[in-house]
């Protein structure tokens, strides 16, 4: 990490101009301009009308399209993109996102005509360098988990995680029942109740520990109290949203395990575990990734995104088809090279879950960066994380509360407690003026078990320098508080939009343009 000095970091300037207020496509000036010049006519002009059925005609005249020309178009798109923090161009803390850089060697990767190019329904003849793509993704993934099998299908991390639920659904209904219940702690990410929901589950809320030493750990009294033979298992976030290490994590596997139950981990914070250790040596059964947070692919604003799914042995025989099968070992001594197939005879399991073999894209550039990265750059990079948050929160202390005393791993979240004694601030105050500082704000208000909190994710990407301008940011702008507390209050006062009143965008939103009158 840089040991450069770090300046007082300033308030960015308000921007001008044009740039402030972009407006849509649709509300451009129409001056008849247009994007392509079709060459003359060579035939004669037919009326549409008489050359195609009057259901697939217009009626409106097209007069409310945009014309604009190409540049135009370009224009527009690269206004509205400055518009964006993205990682490229701030540090991006957003808590439980994993937030970090994408190398371009995976992008110069993902955009080989090979791939791009591919066609999903090519024969597997036809498709042998991506199959082996994707059967070497996988290998090496159930190498960072441990775990025996996996499916690369998932488009998402909420689709991996309901994946995992359906496995656990299938293994108890192929042992003859049908247990009713699924476990979740009160500090889980939202999608965990929705995905068992979604799965036919109904949700039984397990406490944190409240006080002390272990708050915000599984309290595993009151899990050892919920576990029967009515519930099907717990899905545990390890390190939880605090970014602490379930520290009973085998006891918590022995509980549930002992009720013949099975334990899906979400994977949202693998960032922390990568090289150091692996879900299933711990008792975990089945888990999803999200190669856009875990390993490097871009995301954000919906997407796009990965979540393989890899499981226990025992679990394998309900894993989505097809799945890529391996024939033949390395090269013979004939030159013959081992090919590859996709198997769709599985009769236990769930189906598909994805259309084709999941976001393929995501997929290369995924493998391009573990490649790139190695075994002992692997481990580095979840040290390093661990070491920015770390050093954060030490920074940070006497400044903002930190919401447990247990050590924390790759994030830290800080409660608003104190916060109101600089001119009655709150949470989303101080995130929104991190954006004139800028920085793209933290995760605010989650987990809900924290009051007021400010969730913080520096990954490995952040130099020290970076980090320190973070932390003089957050002291500004409380002393701003203390003196002027109205400018924050008001804040953000250097974004293209800045306050917008959110009660009526929840209640009347304005889903679709609609012209002037």
């Amino acid at each position: 990490m840089s040991q450069e000095k770090t300046q007082t970091p300033q308030p960015a300037r308000r921007p001008t101009g044009s740039f402030k207020h972009e407006p849509l496509s649709f509300e451009y000036p129409r001056h008849g301009h247009s994007g392509v010049a079709f060459r003359p006519l060579d035939v004669p002009e037919q009326d549409p009308a008489r050359a195609m059925p009057g259901a697939s005609l217009r009626q409106d005249g097209l007069e409310r399209l945009p014309q604009l020309s190409e540049f135009d178009v370009v224009r527009h798109f690269t206004r509205l993109s400055m518009y964006n923090v993205a990682i490229d161009s701030a540090m991006y803390p957003l808590g439980s996102c994993t937030m970090k850089y994408n190398p371009r060697i995976n992008e110069t990767v993902a955009r080989l005509p090979g791939f791009t190019g591919m066609h999903p329904l090519q024969p597997d003849g036809l498709s042998q360098g991506l199959l082996e793509l994707m059967h070497i993704l996988l290998e090496a993934l159930k190498e960072i988990t441990g775990f025996a099998a996996g499916t690369l299908q998932p488009a998402a991390g909420a689709q991996g995680e309901l994946t995992g639920v359906l496995l656990i659904r299938s293994a108890l209904e192929a042992r003859g029942e049908h247990r009713r219940y699924m476990l979740v702690p009160d500090s889980a990410h939202g999608t965990n109740p929705a995905s068992a929901h979604l799965a036919g589950f109904q949700v039984r809320e397990v406490r944190s520990i409240k006080d002390g030493p272990a708050k915000g750990t599984v309290d595993t009294a009151h899990l050892a109290e919920m576990m029967d033979t009515e519930v099907a298992g717990l899905m545990l976030t390890n390190p939880n949203t605090l970014g602490v290490f379930e520290p009973e994590i085998v006891r918590i596997a022995e509980i549930v395990h002992a009720k013949g139950g099975y334990i899906y981990c979400d994977g949202a914070n693998m960032n922390a575990q990568v090289g150091i250790t692996r879900p299933a040596d711990y008792g975990m059964d089945v888990i999803h990734l999200n190669l856009h947070k875990t390993f490097s692919t871009p995301h954000g604003g919906g997407g796009p995104g990965a979540g393989p799914c890899l499981c226990t042995a025992e679990l394998e025989p309900f894993l989505p088809v097809p799945r890529v099968v391996k024939e033949g070992g390395e090269k013979d001594s004939g030159g013959k090279e081992p090919s590859y197939r996709l198997e769709w005879n599985a009769p236990q399991s769930i189906g598909k879950v994805a259309t084709f073999h999941g976001n393929v894209g995501i997929m290369v550039r995924a493998l391009s960066f573990i490649l790139a990265m190695g075994p002992a750059g692997l481990r580095e990079m979840t040290e390093t994380a661990v070491l920015n948050a770390v050093y954060l929160r030490h920074m940070l202390k006497g400044v903002l509360k930190a919401s447990t005393e247990a050590p924390t791993l790759h994030e830290v979240v800080f409660s608003d407690e104190g916060l109101a004694t600089h001119g009655g601030i709150n949470t989303m105050e101080l995130a929104k003026r991190l954006m004139d500082y800028g920085f793209h704000p933290p995760t605010v208000y989650f987990p809900l078990t924290v009051p007021g909190a400010l969730m913080v994710e520096p990954t490995e990407s952040e130099p020290r320098a970076e980090l320190d301008r973070f932390v003089e940011a957050i002291k500004a702008i409380l002393a701003e508080a203390d003196t002027n507390p109205e400018l924050v209050k008001t804040a953000p006062h250097s974004a293209p939009r800045t306050r917008l009143d959110e009660t009526r965008a929840a209640r009347k939103p304005v889903l679709r343009w609609t012209p002037p009158e």
